[in-house]
């Protein structure tokens, strides 16, 4: 007779609960009809829209920093993903010692602090690159440089996945190399992708170092920068409702790629049939 796991689901749902509780205060209180972040004081939408002068929707403050972080992270992802794709394409087929070289260099965001990260493309673009200047594309250079890293690994995985066999095979029939990449071997990638575009997404519109560190000032704020920057003053609960904004735009982007990888796979099983 098998005996449940008891313990194991219960520290699974301390965990769940420690992780998750801290979240629901901030979302519950960002409704509260007061301007206290600690007692309820009755439900109300006036820290998103209903406030004429402290809402996000009438706050320029705020409506700056919300429209910088999806601008950036749609930008991350339109540039980080197509060129991820491709490292990861090359990387897959490339051999020798000097592919593990470059391997072990796209790893190197991942395990290097992000502090460390930050300072030194701060110091490259104030020093070297003194064209680049601080502002929304020393940012977008920031966060291209720690996403790139997930793209690849994401999509590297699909790959050896997938095998050469299908190219291959595709190349036997007449394809040339283009053609099979382009017939067989994307679209064979598109959920990689997207769970790849999705968790750049994510990446970039939580990021708090880069974007603080490349930051011009209040025009190049993001919601992170704007939130860490304006708690140790007279925060009102705008800031829940800016921070649920971001929350809630972030799990709607997940919904999307797993709806659209879920029919993607579906039709590729129909296919098949």
């Amino acid at each position: 007779m098998n005996r449940r796991p008891w313990g194991l689901a219960l520290v699974t749902a301390t965990y769940v609960l420690w992780s998750l509780l801290p979240v629901a205060i901030a979302v519950l209180f960002s409704f509260n009809a007061g301007r206290s972040r600690s007692t309820w004081q009755g439900f109300s939408t006036r820290w998103y829209w209903g406030d004429p002068y402290a809402s996000v929707a009438h706050d320029p403050s705020l409506l700056t920093a919300l429209r910088n972080s999806f601008i950036l992270a749609v930008l991350t992802i339109l540039v980080a993903t197509p060129i991820g794709v491709g490292l990861a394409i090359g990387l897959t087929r490339w051999r020798g010692r000097t592919a593990s070289a470059a391997n072990g260099v796209l790893l190197l965001p991942l395990i290097t602090p992000e502090l460390v990260v930050g300072t030194a493309l701060f110091l490259v673009v104030t020093n070297l690159y003194t064209f680049l200047h601080l502002g929304r594309p020393a940012q977008l250079i920031g966060h291209v440089t720690f996403s790139l890293s997930y793209v690849v690994i994401v999509v590297r995985g699909r790959l050896i996945s997938i095998g050469p066999d299908l190219e291959e095979a595709a190349r036997d029939l007449g394809a040339s190399r283009l053609t099979a990449l382009r017939l067989v071997v994307l679209p064979l990638l598109r959920p990689a992708v997207f769970a790849a575009a999705v968790l750049v997404f994510a990446t970039s519109i939580d990021d708090f170092v880069v974007s603080s560190l490349l930051s011009s000032g209040a025009s190049t704020e993001t919601v992170p920068v704007k939130i860490y920057g304006s708690v140790r003053g007279g925060a009102t609960p705008a800031l829940n409702a800016l921070a649920t904004i971001t929350l809630v735009a972030s799990l709607a982007a997940l919904v999307v790629a797993f709806a659209v990888m879920r029919a993607m796979r579906r039709r590729q099983g129909d296919t098949e049939a």
